[in-house]
């Protein structure tokens, strides 16, 4: 939800214009992610090294767009003569975009917030502290005030109580930065992203983490970017070797500056300074400990090179990223593909290898059931796949919406296997649901698209679906990667019995086919975008899909909600004549999947039904049952390429994603960032 972005250059001469530049571009990047409010924190001059206290750090916020802050930054600038080619050989500026959870869209509530009016401590949060009305009343009783309504206040007055304890009687500064970060990590509950700015600590920056998102980007100016020709580990640089560093709540933001980055963990300081990195780990994870402050030992890790392309997070040749995205999805798929798919020969049968699972799978082979765990589109897509899954494997498949599950504490076993989907891999109520598993002692698989994420750390095992960024906020390759991944992941369960193999062998027979097929369904945009003129006036859309294609229905209902802000409902089929045939007439429009699979004959008698009452019909069926299913004429339908059953949600799914961005872009809405809703759902 909340965007961090952080930039600090070291020892290479950088104009006041170009560092705002940086962080508002940075800002931009993570736009996608949802937000309400955003601002930006910089230094008012150049900081001498004799300075006993720099001057207050400048606060720039704003309510709405980041056009809308950029607008009003430089007005400000211009307003108080701010010299933008002042030159900084050293600067530390702060970034951030806000997703409201305390407190209404507002400047005031906007971050970075600080610790008073001289701006002693300047943060940006992505989280929620969930003891900050303690806290609040602590230090309102030690005389401070407080001017937001949000929780994220506390942390900069905190911060200041910690360093004003520290220091009294003192005649200068005693205390470390890190100390009295990590002091204040101890006071705090909950998930939280942080970065601190001080201008008792001018040219420094402290990152921390519990929770939620972060990584560290560093690029030495003197380095071959490509060539991965880096320092191993992080040690205390103090060369003056010019580079500059960049922290982050999205790989999005640091991919155009650099390909070399940190993922901080749970519970480390990450300290900037002097051009240098010290990793500090806050070794009680709960944060307890009460007494002096205490300094724990550095830690040293590699960098590692994110496996991205600034062209994946530019829009091309499409005018929204949900468009680009739904016409990757060919690209996506072979990328998820690449490399587990084993077509066989005359001495080698087809098969599937998941590296990421190959020495748990005797293990999840003798589970007495299989927990599928997600939110929203994850969710849906492991509905897909459970079908399937039950079908090869034979064993029990439950599903689990993560905050439900959570909620009412439902028994998780030992003997269980819990699998947690998620496009981010840092979705709240799913790594709570993941603690709740390991608490419990069952096997945890993670399936995200995003390398270093929490899920993808914490689980014992898992498999990276490997869409390629996606930027718009309803996801629509993700999905179809998601349940490509899934159906291998049962034939990888499955693999080792011989009764189904002639099975086996047809899905992955058909999964090398399916990026063509998806290439010959997106064909159909021009259709859709017909049917979507048909339907711009409209206030309501029903979905039936029963079998494979009930997930279907429920994600294309979600997709025309979520982008169009038309109501629209996924109902299985089965369900038609127990509440909602009450619905139909004449008005409202009603889609049917009825694609061939096992449940094709029944959808038939759910169309005859509907007609029978006046229903007006859209019907999705294969290629060449037009007629057979519609013997009327008088349905719309829209046919599309048969696949193997499991894998036809893939193909289904494709005509309702492009119908909700076409509904969206005719009724005049922002397709990519969709009313009050987030990318990376990271607070409850």
């Amino acid at each position: 939800m909340c965007g961090i972005f952080a930039y600090l250059n070291f020892n290479v001469n950088r104009e006041r214009r170009y560092i705002l530049e940086v962080l508002l571009n940075g800002l931009r990047r993570l736009e996608y992610r949802g937000y309400d409010s955003s601002g930006i924190s910089i230094d008012s001059s150049s900081i001498s090294e004799n300075v006993i206290l720099s001057p207050p750090p400048l606060v720039y916020r704003q309510e709405g767009n980041i056009e809308s802050l950029v607008k009003s930054v430089y007005e400000e600038v211009a307003a108080t003569k701010l010299n933008l080619e002042e030159s900084f050989s050293v600067h530390a500026g702060i970034a951030h975009t806000r997703w409201a959870t305390h407190g209404e869209p507002s400047p005031k509530n906007s971050h970075p917030q600080t610790s008073g009016p001289e701006n002693e401590f300047v943060v940006v949060h992505n989280g929620v502290i969930t003891n900050y009305e303690v806290l609040k009343e602590t230090l309102m009783r030690h005389g401070f005030t407080f001017e937001s309504d949000t929780d994220t206040e506390v942390i900069p007055k905190l911060a200041k109580y910690v360093y004003d304890k520290a220091n009294e009687g003192q005649a200068e500064n005693t205390v470390l930065f890190s100390d009295v970060v990590l002091e204040v990590m101890r006071h705090l509950d909950g998930a939280y992203a942080l970065i601190f700015k001080s201008r008792h600590y001018p040219n420094e920056l402290i990152a921390c983490k519990r929770g939620g998102p972060l990584l560290l980007g560093v690029k030495e100016l003197t380095e071959d970017e490509n060539s991965g020709a880096s320092f191993s580990d992080f040690k205390i640089l103090k060369d003056g070797q010019p580079k500059e560093l960049f922290i982050s709540s999205d790989a999005n933001a640091l991919v155009e500056h650099t390909k070399k980055v940190l993922v901080i963990e749970d519970g480390e300081v990450v300290h900037l300074k002097d051009g240098g990195v010290t990793i500090l780990k806050f070794e009680n994870e709960k944060g307890k400990n009460s007494g002096a402050l205490c300094r724990p030992a550095s830690v040293q890790r590699a960098l590692s090179i994110l496996e991205m392309e600034v062209e994946q997070i530019n829009k091309g040749k499409y005018k929204h990223y949900m468009q680009k995205e739904i016409h990757e999805q060919p690209e996506s798929l072979r990328t998820t593909m690449r490399g587990r798919l084993i077509r066989g020969g005359s001495s080698k049968a087809k098969s599937v290898l998941l590296g990421g699972i190959k020495d748990h799978l005797k293990t999840i082979r003798r589970s007495r059931r299989i927990l599928f765990i997600g939110c929203g589109t994850s969710y849906n897509a492991a509905l897909a796949a459970r079908p399937i899954l039950e079908e090869l494997s034979g064993i029990p498949v439950t599903m689990e919406i993560a905050s439900d599950l959570v909620d009412r504490q439902g028994p998780i076993y030992r003997e269980d296997t819990a699998v947690f989907v998620s496009q981010s891999g840092e979705t709240a109520d799913t790594l709570q649901a993941l603690e709740y598993a390991l608490e419990n002692g069952a096997l945890c698989v993670g399936i995200t698209n995003t390398v270093g994420s929490a899920i993808a750390r914490n689980t014992h095992c898992g498999v990276h679906i490997n869409a390629g960024a996606e930027i718009g906020v309803a996801s629509t390759k993700a999905y179809t990667s998601q349940i490509a991944v899934m159906a291998m992941l049962a034939l990888a369960i499955a693999d080792d019995t011989i009764s189904n193999q002639d099975r086996r062998e047809a899905i992955i027979d058909s999964l090398f086919e399916l990026p063509s097929r998806v290439k010959e369904v997106l064909k159909l945009d021009h259709e859709m975008e017909e049917l979507a003129q048909q339907l711009i006036d409209e206030q309501s859309l029903l979905v039936f899909g029963r079998g494979y294609n009930y997930a279907t229905a429920l994600e294309g209902a979600l997709k025309v909600k979520e982008v169009s802000l038309m109501h629209s409902e996924g109902i299985l089929a089965g369900e038609m004549k127990h509440g909602p045939l009450a619905l139909v007439d004449e008005n409202l429009p009603i889609v049917v999947i009825a694609t061939r699979d096992n449940c094709f004959s029944k959808q038939q008698s759910v169309i005859q039904q509907l007609h029978a009452r006046k229903g007006r019909l859209i019907v999705m069926c294969s290629k060449g049952d037009a007629v057979s299913v519609c013997p009327s004429g008088a349905s719309r339908v829209i046919e599309v390429p048969q696949v193997e059953d499991c894998l036809q949600p893939v193909i289904n799914i494709i005509p309702l994603q492009l119908l909700a961005y076409h509904l969206t872009v005719l009724r005049g809405f922002n397709v990519d960032q969709p009313r009050n809703l987030a990318k990376s759902v990271t607070t409850q």
